[in-house]
């Protein structure tokens, strides 16, 4: 049976529900409710479409909160991105888990997808709130003038994103990690080691999370005065091991050598730990590695790495667009990261 469009209400014999109201304004069930307890957080032409659907149907809103408490258990969809065979990169599979985990603590279960582009998810989250088989959507990898927030938010559905979009000063809707702060704790790290000389493996200019750990190391070297002008030491390129083994090399190889390297990746120290080798270099007594990510293979290769708060940053989300009472939890919580010492970076003698 089709549903009627939206601004008409199905003829009914019971009392009126959130799903009613949901299915007149062509909106979800969690947008009604954000309209009820957060106006503020739905575009203004949504929020009175709702609004006219909760007064033409006679809709009281204190039984919101009730229904969404009432509603079967339902689900979250996350599109699921492809890894390259050149990076050592978990973190996505393992947010995957954290996220499937978090919404089985509260009865609900992670629906994945797959799609070519950006335009191509929207599109599928919104059919799939719309059609009633999710409750919200998560997005992953999201950047500040990442355009799928706007549409979303523009399109009435319920989402949460692992990383900060641009938008008013208070945007809600995202669960970050502090990746200046954790390439930071690196440098304070090596430094403590007797380190003067640290070099830095980064992404190309114009990668969020790359821009983000770059900034972290600039600060924490420059607040020890350990930058040395045009002849910094640092590299950029993809996120491949073998592209960390080339500028590995190639900082190693020059006058003024670093003693040690920080990298944005445990793919990228994967790299530097195999170039130091190649030098004769042994990791951990002749040069200091560290990534970042803590991957699974990072505690293999004995090489100390930044491990973000995977588990944690899933509960906020879920917690966020599936919430007990029903009733919605803007989230903009930006978490910390914690470093791991293995025996890469032991302390020099």
């Amino acid at each position: 049976m089709a549903e009627p469009p939206a601004g008409r209400a199905a003829p009914r014999s019971g009392p009126v529900t959130i799903a009613d109201v949901a299915v007149a304004a062509g909106v979800s069930k969690q947008t009604v409710s954000n309209v009820m307890n957060y106006p503020e957080k739905v575009r203004p032409q949504t929020r009175e479409r709702v609004q006219r659907a909760v007064a033409d149907l006679g809709f009281q809103p204190n039984r919101a909160a009730r229904a969404l408490r009432s509603s079967s258990a339902g689900m979250i969809a996350c599109r699921i991105e492809p890894v390259s065979s050149h990076s050592l990169a978990h973190l996505h599979d393992r947010f995957l888990h954290a996220l499937a985990e978090a919404g089985q603590a509260v009865g609900r279960h992670l629906m994945l997808f797959a799609v070519d582009d950006a335009e191509s998810e929207v599109a599928t989250c919104v059919r799939l709130v719309r059609s009633g088989s999710v409750e919200g959507v998560v997005l992953y990898n999201v950047v500040p003038d990442d355009p799928r927030p706007a549409v979303l938010l523009d399109a009435g559905v319920p989402f949460v994103c692992f990383g900060r979009f641009s938008g008013s000063a208070d945007a809600t809707g995202w669960v970050d990690v502090d990746n200046a702060a954790g390439v930071a704790a690196v440098v304070e790290h090596l430094v403590a080691c007797g380190h003067r000389r640290i070099g830095f493996l980064g992404f190309p200019e114009g990668h969020r999370v790359g821009d983000d750990r770059a900034g972290g190391w600039v600060t924490a070297m420059d607040r020890h005065g350990l930058l040395t002008g045009d002849h910094r030491l640092d590299a950029r390129g993809e996120d491949t091991w073998i592209s960390g083994a080339r500028m590995a090399r190639t900082l190693l190889d020059r006058t003024g050598a670093p003693t040690a390297l920080v990298a944005a990746s445990d793919t990228l120290a994967a790299g530097a730990l195999q170039a130091a080798r190649d030098l004769g270099l042994v990791p951990g007594d002749d040069v200091a590695v560290v990534g970042y990510d803590d991957t699974p293979s990072a505690e293999v290769l004995d090489l100390s790495s930044v491990r973000q708060p995977i588990p944690e940053i899933g509960r906020r989300i879920v917690e966020s667009l599936c919430p007990p009472d029903g009733t919605p939890l803007p989230v903009a919580a930006l978490l910390a990261p914690e470093l791991v010492v293995r025996g890469s970076s032991r302390r020099r003698a």
